[in-house]
This record gives C-alpha cells, structure tokens and sequence, in this order.
C-alpha cells in the first residue's frame, strides 16, 4: 500500500468521524437525545389517562385490551435507594404519579389510591359522619374497592454523565481538538425494578427490570477549552427524571407482556404448607 494512499485513506476517515460527530450534535439539539426505552427509540411517558381511554400516550406503551384487576402503587421510601436517589436528585420527588398514570394509559389496572390522597377520602367520610355534610353526599361504608395487587417500584441504577467519548476518538485520530469535541457527550443510564404482588396472599405475581439511556452534549466547551469559550454553557442535560421515568416505563412494558402470558406458580401439597423441601427433625 502507497504512502500516498495511506494518506488519502486516513483524510477520509478523519473526514467521515468530523460528519459522524457533527451529524450527531445536530440531531442531539441543545437538550441532547431523548431517553431509549430498553434500547428502543422512545420519548418516555407523555399525555393523559381518563378512565379506559387514553390521549397522547406513547405509542411503545404496551396496552391491554381486558383489565387484570386493581392495584395499588406504594414506593418504600425507608429503603436505601430511595435515599441515594433523592440525594443525587432532590429535585425529581416521587415515582409514584407517572407511574399512576402510566399503568392507567396502558388499561391492564385500575389504579386505586393508598397514598395520601387517602387521608382526604377519609376526611370526607368523617364530615359526613358529624352531620356536616349536605343530605345526598353519599358518603359511607362499603364504597371503596379493595386492591387487588400492590405495585413496588424501585431504582438500581441511575448515573449522570458517564462515558465520555473523547479518549477514544482523539487516540484514534491524533487529533487533540476532535477528541475535545467528542469528549463532551456524555450518556445518562438508569435501571428500575418493579414487583407485582397479590394483597390476598401475599405471593409475587410478577417482577420486572427495565433500563434507559440518553446522550448530552458539550459543544464549547468541549471544542474550546477554558478561557473565554469554556465559560460558555454550551452543556444543556436533558433532566434525569426523563430517563428515570423511560427506565420505568421499560419495566412495566416487560411486566405487562409477561403477564399476558402468566401462568401461577404451584407447589405440590399447596402454597405455604411446609413445602418440599423437607428437613430432619
């Protein structure tokens, strides 16, 4: 091979890596890419819920056309990854809401309230019970329906700003400034778990792992350094409550079609009978 064509060849290359990464900041925008559900394109969770209907749900939501009961989400917040997560991202509060409405957007649960809202249900059963209440409220014992399933969720894995490109790209090319450019988009994971379990017994019905990840960019202050240019915030990240959300939203799409394929679990002799795995006495 000719030195004159090693020349051309490696021109070329450096030609297509400087397009591959301009291609990508121009499709990234200030707020970077949006979060990918599993590896699948996707715009985590968006629009309403009313009853059985939905609007502008993500298409990628798994739906059912049949309910499979009521449920309850509860988020344990005395476990450790609730601490770590509201320590890294005090801003983002409680899972519970997107998931409320993702279950309900998707009709595979009517979605019941155990959460605070229920000091206000039995706030207004106790004004009816005083006699404060106007004649006709109906408010009063045997209304409310039981949930059927308990919905935990809980958070594995999110981490801001890892995986930087920038090494590789400037070891391959010998080019200090393209490595500096490439250095600044940085990836946003997260990894969620959900368990299904039945309020009557006590048995978990189903469990989930789910994942998301999204790309920023740091267009500036990546190509330019400090000084003047690297004082630009040029770094604008796309919110972790985005990916944290697609990652659930992951988990329940994973949820939801194992269901639809659920078959219970037996033992030989009946659940919570000893078992048979037998010891000595």
């Amino acid at each position: 091979m000719s030195m004159q064509f090693q020349s051309k060849l490696l021109t070329s290359f450096k030609t297509a890596t400087w397009v591959t990464v301009a291609a990508l900041i121009g499709l990234t925008g200030c707020g970077g890419t949006m979060p990918t559900l599993g590896g699948s394109s996707g715009n985590t969770v968006t629009g309403a819920a009313g009853g059985e209907t939905s609007s502008g749900a993500n298409s990628q939501l798994e739906n059912c056309d049949e309910t499979l009961g009521t449920l309850a989400v509860v988020e344990d917040q005395s476990a450790p990854w609730w601490y770590t997560y509201r320590r890294r991202y005090p801003t983002l509060g409680t899972t519970v809401p997107v998931l409320r409405m993702m279950i309900q957007q998707s009709n595979c649960f009517v979605v019941v309230e155990r959460g605070r809202a229920m000091n206000n249900m039995m706030q207004e059963r106790a004004l009816m019970q005083s006699g404060e209440m106007r004649q006709g409220s109906n408010f009063g014992k045997g209304q409310m329906v039981a949930a059927d399933y308990t919905m935990n969720p809980s958070i594995q894995f999110s981490e801001k700003g890892t995986g930087g490109l920038g090494a590789t790209v400037g070891g391959l090319l010998g080019n200090y400034r393209l490595g500096r450019l490439a250095g600044g988009v940085k990836s946003n994971e997260a990894a969620t778990t959900l368990l299904l379990i039945d309020n009557r017994s006590g048995v978990q019905v189903s469990s989930s792992v789910g994942s998301a990840q999204n790309f920023d960019f740091n267009l500036w202050g990546g190509l330019f350094g400090g000084g003047k240019w690297g004082s630009v915030k040029g770094f604008t990240d796309t919110p972790e409550g985005k990916v944290v959300t697609a990652a659930f939203a992951d988990s329940y799409n994973q949820m939801v079609k194992a269901l639809r394929n659920y078959k219970a679990q037996t033992v030989k002799g009946g659940l919570g009978k000893g078992g048979r795995l037998k010891v000595s006495e």
